[in-house]
């Protein structure tokens, strides 16, 4: 046998073939480097600083009652609404510091501390109460702060002086108030919100409040007394809105108005105005209204009085 081929040395051709082996293990790693995972988990962590994925922290909180667990698109104002609360307690109740910063996976407490758990029952919003008195009642005489001067022997008693009685004068009420037929649900007065026809049903899927018909400017009035704990257009599909909490399972919300005639923390009586209807962020001027208990949409028509 040769070992020349084409009239090259043997030892060429033998070197040639250990080259080509050794050039194909090279080309085949047995293993491959690791993938570095650069998104955060659940709760807002980086990664391990060795460039290996770890696993989402595991809130203990989530999924237990009195939690909410963020979604995407959630806002703080749309947690309040899932839940029945204002944004501003649930921020306080979990310390943060700028309402804006939301992280999907992220757990929120969504009711008081566990010391205050107890009195978070039906208990209704308070609001301002006008005592009244009759006219001619005499006010309380104030308390002396020291001894009164004795009153000289040689000094002779005259007669009072007859004070003109005022004027009587009508109250002038905090806001228009609309009059008109109430229903008591659960231990609120109900009236509608709008005079406008019903355009658009409650569909728990589809519609979570009922659509009412008007015009531009038509006046919107508070379903019930309550305090508004949210006035602004900050929430998606809503438009100009106002939400008013009732007691700590109700709360109310009106959309796509034209205007808000209250302000956050307000406190607002059963047929106040509140806003004007319009047609922000929507396809036509209407009212859309939600009465929400602990959160969950339900049935305005199974609240509001016949008509």
């Amino acid at each position: 046998m040769s070992f020349r081929s084409a009239g090259r040395p043997w030892w060429f051709i033998t070197s040639s073939v250990a080259m080509v082996v050794l050039l194909s293990a090279c080309a085949s790693p047995r293993h491959r480097a690791p993938v570095e995972e650069r998104n955060l988990n659940a709760l807002g962590t980086p990664p391990a600083a060795n460039g290996m994925a770890t696993a989402p922290a595991t809130n203990p909180n989530a999924g237990q009652p009195g939690y909410y667990t963020v979604k995407p698109g959630d806002t703080l104002i749309r947690v309040g609404l899932e839940t029945g609360q204002s944004w501003r307690d649930i921020m306080a109740w979990n310390n943060m510091e700028n309402p804006n910063v939301l992280e999907v996976g992220q757990v929120l407490r969504v009711v008081p501390p566990a010391a205050n758990a107890a009195v978070a029952s039906t208990n209704p919003i308070s609001t301002a109460r006008v005592e009244s008195r009759p006219l001619d009642a005499k006010a309380p005489a104030p308390a002396a702060s020291g001894p009164a001067p004795a009153t000289p022997a040689a000094a002779t008693p005259t007669a009072p002086v007859p004070v003109a009685s005022p004027t009587p004068s009508a109250p002038t009420p905090a806001a228009p108030v609309a009059t008109g037929p109430a229903r008591e649900v659960d231990d609120i007065n109900w009236t509608w919100p709008a005079a406008g026809t019903v355009v658009a049903a409650f569909d728990d899927a589809r519609n979570k409040g009922l659509g009412i018909s008007g015009k531009p400017g038509d006046p919107i009035f508070a379903a019930a007394d309550g305090k508004v704990v949210y006035a602004g257009s900050g929430l998606r599909g809503y438009g100009n809105l106002v939400i008013v909490k009732h007691n700590n399972s109700y709360l109310t919300a009106y959309a796509h108005n034209q205007a808000l005639l209250v302000k956050e923390d307000q406190s607002v009586r059963r047929g106040q105005k509140i806003a004007e209807m319009g047609s922000t962020d929507a396809d036509r001027v209407k009212l859309h209204f939600e009465i929400r208990k602990e959160g969950k949409p339900v049935d305005p028509a199974r609240y509001l009085p016949p008509r």
